[in-house]
């Protein structure tokens, strides 16, 4: 019996996939020659992928430049690839245990197009409160979730974030000033996770965790929402720990989904 032939991982398909990953790992733009050197392509080949990848909107130029950034299709198919990830049996089982635990609903959500996105929740007996179903947005600026996602970027960019987004105040407590929502990232950088004091709904406090992948990226975050006359914003503390129990599980699930596709890799 012969060897079934190896496959080349230099192909077309294989430089694209190459560039993609390496414009999503920088915190800058980059121009094509920087991709090129790099990633050891010909500058020709690189400019030629490059624009074939802006064509399809999986890569665009910043703002006012011709230097290349993650497109916003790239963005969006990030996101409901995550989602999907995070709607398996095995995920979805730590989401309910977790809910089961706290006895509230526990929600993931990711951030696309600078609003939270809800990909997976649990509703837990009680069934007073905010309830987020998967597919449900809301903004970044007065949920837990936005305010990790937006304490956890590089700090010039957060200031401008905060100063570019919409701060509509949905209830009195929320946050519509970016000078204090600013301080309120940096309070929430330093600590590693999120509380929301009724400020997109009145009577609902919630805090969120953050679920990061083995290189200690931000993937999604995992939260709850709760009625304020049931538990008050001080009591929010006391689901950080089991919240990051369980985000910790869930981070563990997506080193084991690597290190499985690594193994089929060798294997082929």
């Amino acid at each position: 019996m012969t060897d079934e032939p190896k496959r080349s991982h230099n192909g077309p398909l294989d430089r694209a996939l190459a560039i993609l990953t390496f414009v999503a790992e920088q915190k800058k733009a980059l121009s094509a020659a920087e991709i090129a050197d790099a990633l050891g392509l010909p500058i020709p080949t690189a400019h030629r992928l490059v624009g074939n990848l802006e064509d399809r909107g999986l890569v665009q130029k910043a703002i006012g430049t011709k230097r290349y950034v993650v497109g916003s299709k790239l963005v969006t198919l990030s996101a409901k690839t995550i989602g999907a990830a995070f709607r398996t049996a095995r995920r979805h089982a730590v989401l309910s245990a977790v809910a089961d635990r706290i006895g509230e609903q526990c929600e993931i959500g990711v951030v696309r197009d600078n609003a939270v996105i809800y990909v997976d929740s649990v509703r837990s007996k009680q069934q007073q409160g905010l309830q987020f179903n998967p597919g449900d947005a809301a903004p970044l600026h007065c949920t837990s979730t936005g305010k990790i996602y937006m304490s956890r970027l590089p700090a010039k960019e957060r200031h401008r974030l905060a100063h570019a987004l919409p701060l509509v105040r949905y209830t009195p407590t929320t946050i519509a000033d970016p000078d204090a929502l600013l301080v309120q990232l940096e309070e929430t950088r330093r600590r590693g996770w999120a509380k929301s004091n009724q400020e997109f709904v009145l009577g609902v406090v919630g805090c969120a965790v953050p679920i990061v992948s083995p290189d200690g990226d931000l993937i999604a975050c995992l939260g709850v929402s709760v009625p304020m006359a049931r538990v008050g914003f001080d009591g929010l503390d006391a689901f950080i720990e089991p919240l990051q129990k369980a985000a910790a599980l869930l981070s563990s699930t997506i080193l084991s989904d690597r290190d499985e596709f690594k193994n089929s890799q060798i294997s082929e």
